[in-house]
């Protein structure tokens, strides 16, 4: 990762997952839904439901079966897409030279 790009955060990547899981929680119990409502609705077990909800550890796939059954999916789409460009010069330089195709260091 360029030094450049690296951002500061305080936040682990445990820490995250809780907090991920907390908002679950409330988004849940905001819509009057019950764990084993949600983990119908989104087609995995209530047990991985609960897990993800107390220690915000899951899988991939769990999260985004929760979200889509939550109506949150859409939000995912945002997480991975490139910075916006800070400069003319940049965009320029982005036209002129597209990236690599495969990742190398």
């Amino acid at each position: 990762m360029n030094m450049n790009t690296m951002m500061l955060t305080l936040v682990s990547p445990a820490e995250m997952g809780k907090s991920m899981g907390d908002h679950v929680r409330t988004l849940r119990l905001r819509k009057e839904w019950t764990r084993e409502t949600l983990a119908k609705r989104a087609g995995v077990s209530a047990a991985s439901l609960k897990r993800f909800e107390t220690t915000g550890r899951a899988s991939l796939g769990l999260v985004l079966k929760v979200s889509h059954a939550l109506g949150r999916l859409e939000e995912f789409n945002k997480i991975f897409q490139p910075p916006l460009a800070q400069s003319i010069e940049e965009l320029e330089q982005r036209a002129r030279k597209p990236g690599p195709k495969r990742g190398r260091l």
